[in-house]
């Protein structure tokens, strides 16, 4: 199991005790203190494809505003999905949420194979490279290494592993992918995990409260200057 504990997580809000252009020094990782003013919380995930998926927005937009946050999540944008532009409308509206936004929570739980969501990664990386601030979690706290395994044999081969293809597979002890985990780092905080999967990893919040909370703690400290 990967050592990347909501604990671990917490202790890096401590950046909001920290300024300097907006950017913070905590140990050798550099995170994105909160905007000032910072409300909007762009909410990116696979919920999007759950059978629920209307009723888990609202749940998320409801714990961000009991943190003083306003949620903005996907399926609240306006699509005609009979429309023969219907996806672009689809892509249109997130990024107009994602520019609104003063920051993203994005759930990383593996979905559909070893890794993250593709698109959610894309919105991941399109929020830090705005310079917004990113918070990110999984209900998976396995390493990805490990989750390969499960679709493909794994083996060992002039000191690295690869896949049945010959394919190296990336072994850096990370919960997923280095470029989701570092962008996290760099531009907000470490992912957040449980220190086991919930029952239902869908639907079990903890993990996506616990960065809500600390987009409030951080959003609170800018505002109180």
């Amino acid at each position: 199991m990967c050592n990347c504990t909501s604990e671990a997580c917490a202790s890096k809000s401590a950046v909001a005790d920290l300024d300097n252009n907006n950017i913070a020094e905590l140990g050798q990782t550099r995170v994105r203190a909160a905007h000032p003013g910072m409300t909007k919380i762009y909410l990116a995930g696979p919920d999007v494809f759950l059978a629920d998926a209307v009723e888990i927005g609202r749940r998320k937009v409801e714990l961000c505003a009991r943190h003083g946050l306003t949620g903005l999540y996907p399926l609240d944008n306006i699509v005609d999905r009979a429309a023969d532009d219907a996806s672009l409308q689809i892509f249109r509206g997130n990024e107009a949420m994602m520019i609104e936004a003063d920051a993203v929570i994005a759930n990383l739980t593996p979905f559909r194979g070893p890794g993250a969501d593709a698109g959610t990664v894309y919105e991941l990386g399109y929020m830090a490279g705005c310079g917004k601030l990113c918070l990110g979690y999984s209900n998976d706290p396995s390493c990805y290494a490990d989750r390969v395994r499960q679709f493909t044999d794994v083996s060992s081969r002039d000191g690295r592993l690869v896949d049945a293809l010959g394919l190296a597979v990336e072994d850096f002890g990370l919960t997923d992918n280095l470029m989701m985990i570092h962008a996290l780092d760099l531009h907000g905080c470490a992912l957040v995990t449980p220190r086991q999967a919930p029952p239902d990893i869908w639907h079990d919040l903890g993990a996506f409260e616990t960065c809500v909370n600390m987009a409030a703690r951080l959003a609170a400290a800018r505002a109180s200057r």
